[in-house]
């Protein structure tokens, strides 16, 4: 193995040029992966081992002058998609160099090797000159990048860019794909390294062959005879050459596109709606692009349809079928000439479907439409016959009635009977035919002759008719002659009582009514009468039309309402206000302001009783009280009362702390929610905190976390109303942190602090770039010094100091996270299901475990051992025989201090 991936460098090296003087030539920089997957073994040796001794070979055994450099990536830091670095700039005289960073490197990180191409690209400046990278890969991009699109990229930028890849024990067909991709799209060669003898073929073709000409983009469609149009249908396409080696494998598309290299080639295409194959074959010429057309034959789709020889005039009869169901096919009826008509139903609709046949009779055909094709694929005559109908109902009724209409006929879908005026083609009421027989039919509101009508609901053509003379309809009403405004009357009625008919009270002469009670509610109906005073007619109306059938006068005389109330009352205060007035339902007194003709500020329901409580306005001035009558809010009585000022004091320090909680003595009305705050001065409602007078005075006010100008306020909870203020300074408040500079990933660091220990104030380390958040936390409350636990990750964090009302940071200090390391002792191998001890060295923070699991998935393992248990641990192998990885898990967040490879065998 280790002779064969260096010559498989080789080659790619051997044809880069001598000179790294000439920029018209093209430098070259090795991509190295070394991810912790380079731990891997081929037949029994790692991955990087055999790479760092073909590497070490390869070396000695290119030019001296070629400018080579040396990139790698996954070797400082794991889970770092950004851990790829030049380690040796392109030159020459740099082997030694080289070979040393190759032997000492370690693998453990993820494989960004996308990113990592582009570095190489942009550290031999390959948009200004020729460029070389190859890249030695033993997996798949693992951070979120297309290798694809970083090599189209590459080569559509770069003056002559090219990138080879070794895809170095690469399994999976998905993953030595992507590298293809990536080395093909930049021009270079993609080989892979997996066995001696597939290593072995790929040499072969590198050192001896010539580069393979540029192969031509061919482009394979077809189209269907005889009008070349595109298949309606899905394609499956497959290439072979003419020894019947397959070049592209079975693909479903309209067309495909592929580079293809020079020779001849043999098109097979399966059409799957069809179920047929068709052949073809063409010829490439290296570099010369062409577009390849398969013609197909033209298929017209079986189909038939079956349906009575006869059937009435706008009957619906079934039609049974059988054909393509097709987007947009349909059954329709056409006329002998083939015409359609208004008859259609999509196949989409089910088998059989029914379908209306027209009101005409004749011959017609019955017609299965191909839409795509716009085409007919079956047809079956049918001869649509005339049918009788009849009408059997009253030769008179009663407007506004409903009849039984006995009828024969069709029964088509929306056929129905109808009444409407003698010569007319219009109709008052209908009733469809589908809801039965007789039909239940209302008869029109006005008298009069009319015509009953049985109607085809498809073209309305009528079929039977039969006369019929409407009465009027007659009713009565009793009342009185006189009423209150707004007063509930009771009256009683006589009449057909028709759903839903009603009585009305309204102005004479006017359609309009102001109350209304449905007659099915009973007789006497309890109508409201309207609240101001006039002469107004009670009517009668059948609801059919509007019509109405009875009508009787009523006088409606005014009423009039008395409010006692004080002469003046305090702003916000509750007063009594004693009235006499007529009390209807939701009736109210209210306070309003006296240029307000109808509005109101607060109000109380007369059902309340008398004296009622209403609550004043916060703003002083002159309003006035008012009794509304609910049903259109007119005013029937009203008084003046003057609103006076409120007063209220605010007494509390002149200046306090930052979050600090300030004792504020106030004296005022205490109304109901009634608040004490602090806010901004410049905010003339808002405020940031406040405590309710109900909880006493003085009140405990929370100060803002941010120092400056605030007022202390009284707000009326009514309206929001500030009624006193006191100005107070916030001044700033410190704290302090006493803290080691550096501590262990992991560990937990003993932090002093001095500060206001607020209410579920926290000592936090959070990153320093992250503004506001933090990784772990201790309250204040637990005392000082707080017990910090540190982030798993190594690097730069910041201790703060967080007053917990807004998350206000009152201070921080820097620390240094720095490494924590750990060491596995267990044997190589080890027999299913057996329990082995695993010696370990490493930091035993609380739930650190030692676990095994399947190399690639760090998130699984099979068995466990907490670290706390003591050194060594007892590990059970799994159930299945296979490679396995041995680790030192932290607890906090489950990251992975070290693993080593452990091979469980067959028992």
């Amino acid at each position: 193995m280790r002779r064969l991936l260096s010559a498989l460098l080789l080659p790619f090296l051997a044809a880069l040029p001598v000179s790294a003087q000439d920029r018209d030539q093209a430098a070259t920089i090795l991509v190295l992966d070394a991810s912790g997957s380079m731990w891997g073994q081929i037949d029994g040796v790692n991955k990087i081992v055999i790479a760092r001794e073909v590497i070490g070979d390869l070396l000695t055994r290119i030019p001296a002058d070629m400018a080579l450099g040396l990139t790698m990536y996954g070797h400082n830091r794991r889970g770092d998609c950004s851990d790829i670095e030049t380690m040796v700039q392109p030159g020459i005289g740099n082997r030694d160099q080289i070979a040393q960073i190759v032997n000492e490197v370690n693998p453990r990180g993820r494989t960004p090797l996308s990113d990592a191409v582009i570095q190489a690209a942009e550290q031999l400046r390959y948009t200004e000159n020729p460029a070389t990278v190859i890249l030695v890969s033993d997996g798949r991009e693992t951070c979120n990048a297309d290798p694809c699109a970083v090599g189209l990229a590459l080569e559509e930028a770069g003056i002559d860019f090219t990138a080879h890849v070794i895809g170095f024990d690469v399994s999976e067909q998905e993953d030595r794909a992507q590298l293809q991709c990536l080395a093909e799209n930049t021009g270079g060669q993609f080989l892979t390294a997996s066995n001696a003898a597939e290593l072995a073929d790929a040499l072969e073709q590198v050192v001896v062959a010539p580069a393979p000409p540029a192969p031509a983009t061919i482009t394979m469609q077809a189209v269907v005879a005889p009008d070349n149009t595109a298949p309606v249908s899905p394609l499956m396409w497959e290439v072979f050459t003419t020894a019947d080696q397959q070049i592209i494998e079975a693909v479903q598309a309209p067309a495909i596109s592929a580079p293809l290299p020079a020779g001849d080639y043999r098109i097979q295409l399966y059409r799957m709606a069809q179920e047929t194959t068709h052949e073809g074959v063409f010829t490439v010429v290296a570099g010369q692009d062409q577009v390849v057309t398969l013609v197909l034959p033209e298929i017209v789709p079986e189909a038939t349809v079956s349906a009575p020889d006869t059937a009435p005039i706008g009957t619906t009869i079934p039609v049974d079928w059988t054909g393509p169901d097709a987007a947009n096919d349909a059954i329709v009826i056409a006329r002998p000439d083939g015409q359609p008509t208004a008859a259609r139903i999509a196949t989409s609709q089910g088998n059989p479907t029914q379908i209306t046949l027209p009101t005409d009779p004749g011959d017609y055909l019955v017609q299965y439409y191909h839409a795509g094709l716009r085409q007919v694929l079956a047809e079956q005559p049918i001869t649509v016959t005339p049918i009788p109908a009849t009408l059997e109902a009253p030769q008179t009724a009663v407007a506004g009635s409903t009849i039984e209409v006995g009828w024969t006929g069709p029964d088509a879908q929306s056929d129905f009977i109808a009444a409407g005026p003698v010569g007319e083609a219009t109709y008052a009421t209908y009733s469809l035919t589908r809801d039965g027989n007789p039909a239940q039919l209302r008869v029109p509101s006005l008298p009069g002759s009319y015509e009953l009508r049985y109607t085809l609901g498809t073209g309305r053509e009528v079929l039977a008719t039969h006369p019929l003379t409407v009465t009027p309809a007659t009713a009565t009403l009793d009342a009185p002659e006189t009423a209150l405004a707004g007063e509930t009357i009771d009256i009683a009625w006589t009449g057909p009582g028709y759903a839903p008919d009603f009585i009305a009270v309204g102005l004479p002469g006017e359609t309009s009514y102001t109350a209304y009670a449905l007659t099915r509610e009973g007789s006497p109906a309890r109508l409201a009468m309207p609240v101001d005073p006039g002469s107004y007619e009670l009517r009668y109306v059948m609801q059919q039309d509007r019509v109405v059938i009875a009508t009787r006068p009523i006088e409606i005389s005014d009423i009039e309402a008395v409010l006692d109330a004080p002469d003046s009352a305090v702003a916000g205060s509750d007063i009594q206000v004693s009235w006499t007035g007529p009390d209807y339902r939701n009736d109210f007194i209210a306070v309003s302001g006296s240029d307000d003709p109808t509005g109101y500020e607060n109000y109380t329901y007369t059902r309340e009783g008398t004296p009622l409580s209403l609550t004043m306005p916060t703003e002083p001035g002159t309003y006035e009280i008012r009794y509304y009558v609910n049903q259109d809010r007119t005013i029937i009585g009203r008084r003046l009362i003057e609103v006076t000022e409120l007063g209220a004091t605010l007494d509390a320090p002149a200046t306090a702390e930052a979050g600090s909680t300030v004792q504020v003595a106030w004296s005022g009305p205490d109304y109901r929610n009634d608040f004490v705050a602090v806010s901004a001065t410049d905010d003339p409602t808002g405020y940031e905190n406040y405590t309710y007078t109900r909880d006493g005075s003085p009140a405990a006010v929370q100060m803002p976390t941010e120092p400056g100008e605030y007022e202390l306020r009284y707000y009326v909870n009514q309206d929001r109303t500030i009624i006193a203020s006191q100005p107070i300074q916030v001044t700033a408040v410190g704290a302090t942190l006493d803290a080691p500079a550096t501590a262990e990933a992991g560990s937990t660091v003993q932090v002093a602090w001095s500060g206001p220990d607020y209410r579920n104030d926290f000592v936090a380390v959070s990153a320093t770039d992250d503004p506001t958040g933090y990784e772990n936390y201790t309250y204040t409350r637990d005392g000082s010094p707080a017990a910090v636990e540190m982030p798993t990750e190594p690097g730069t964090y910041e201790l703060r100091y967080y007053v917990n009302q807004d998350r206000t940071i009152i201070t921080r200090r820097e620390i240094v996270v720095t490494e924590v390391f750990a060491s596995l002792d267990a044997p190589a191998t080890a027999s299913v299901d057996e329990t082995i001890q695993v010696g370990w060295q490493g930091p035993a923070y609380q739930n650190d475990f030692v676990a095994i699991g399947e190399p690639g998935d760090d998130s699984r393992y099979q068995d466990y051992a907490y670290a706390r248990n003591g050194s060594p641990s007892s590990i059970q192998m799994p159930s299945e025989p296979g490679n396995y990885e041995l680790r030192y898990y932290l607890g906090q967040d489950r990251r992975i201090l070290t693993r080593v490879a452990i091979t469980v065998t067959a028992e």
